[in-house]
Order: structure tokens, then sequence, then C-alpha cells
């Protein structure tokens, strides 16, 4: 009887120790689940090792998006002032050469009225008068200067200025000019001023 109670003891405890697991193995093994490296850093540790990594990435990629928007605002900037610049210097050309167009008319100009009135006919004062406004004429015409033509056309509120009305003796002559008081320009296309006229109309 002694001998078969040692004999069950010797067999238990070559199975395992007291909790029933085989000898060698630890209690995570027992379970089935291997047990951590031990230099393994947790992965709370190396989530924040990775921010300041990425916080350097944005920073520079905000540098990079920040410097070029400098250099592209520079650059429109400074094309904003050339064309401005431009602009500008284009209009004093153009101003200059219509200006040059009419130094010569102003000669004439000038000439006419050094005439002395006691030696100088009327005939010759009115024909330099017409001759220097032809030249001006031609000048400003040159520089895109319109002379609106309203005699016996049809009235054109949007080109004439009515001054006045007077009879029409027909119905083709209704709502035509009848005489121009002041005449009308454009220049290039645009108006200047209306022509001040009298428009004819059925009574």
């Amino acid at each position: 009887m002694a001998d078969h109670k040692h004999h069950s003891r010797h067999r238990g405890g070559d199975q395992g120790d007291g909790a029933g697991r085989p000898n060698g193995q630890s209690n995570g093994q027992a379970n089935g689940h291997a047990e951590a490296p031990v230099d393994a850093p947790p992965a709370a540790e190396t989530a924040q090792q990775a921010q300041p990594e990425a916080r350097a990435d944005a920073s520079s990629e905000l540098e990079t998006v920040r410097d070029r928007h400098l250099r592209l605002a520079a650059e429109f900037d400074n094309y904003r002032k050339r064309v401005e610049r431009e602009r500008g210097e284009s209009w004093v050309r153009a101003q200059a050469e219509l200006a040059q167009r009419l130094l010569e008319p102003l000669d004439d100009l000038q000439r006419i009225a050094d005439f002395d009135p006691a030696t100088t006919n009327a005939q010759a004062l009115h024909e330099g008068a017409e001759m220097v406004e032809k030249k001006f004429l031609r000048a400003l015409e040159a520089a895109g200067l319109e002379t609106i033509d309203a005699a016996g056309k049809p009235f054109d509120p949007t080109q004439h200025e009515a001054l006045t009305t007077m009879p029409a003796e027909s119905e083709e002559d209704d709502d035509t000019v009848a005489q121009v008081f002041r005449k009308g320009y454009r220049f290039k296309g645009v108006l200047l001023r209306p022509a001040q006229v009298v428009v004819k109309k059925l009574s």
C-alpha cells in the first residue's frame, strides 16, 4: 500500500508542478501565448517618436509653399508695375505725337495773329484762318478724330443734340437734321460730343 502511494507521487512529479503544468513551461506558454520580447518598445512610445518627425515634415512643406507664394506675389507685383509704366509711357508718346502734329498749324495761327490790321485786308485774314483750320483738322484726324456728318441726315439721339425744331415740308423730311449749330466729334468711334442741330418735324 505504501509502495503504491510512493509511485503515484513520483509519477505526478514527473508530469508537472502542483498546478498541473509541465515542468519548464511558464504560465504564458501553458496558455498558448508567447511572451513579448523584453526589448520591444511599447506602441505608444513609437507613436510619440513619430509625431515630431511628422510635425517637422509638415512645417518644412508649409515653409516651401509660403516661399513659393511670396515669389509669385513679388513676380506679379513687378509685372503689374511694368505694365503700368509701359501704359504711362505709351500715353505720353501718343500725347507727344499729337502735340507735334499741332505745332505747324499753331505756327500758322501765330503768324496770322501777328498781322497788322492796318495793312491786312479781311480777305487775307479769312484765307489764313481757313488754312489754319484745315491743318488743325488734318492733324486731329490723323490722330483719330472723326467729324459727325449731321446736315440732311436722319436725327440720331445718340449722335445729335436737338436744340430746336422747324416745320418739315414733307414726310421724307420729317425727323431730319435741317441745320448744324455746332459740329460733333468722335475719337476712334468714341463720342466726344454730339452735334447740336435743328430738326425738321411735321406739324
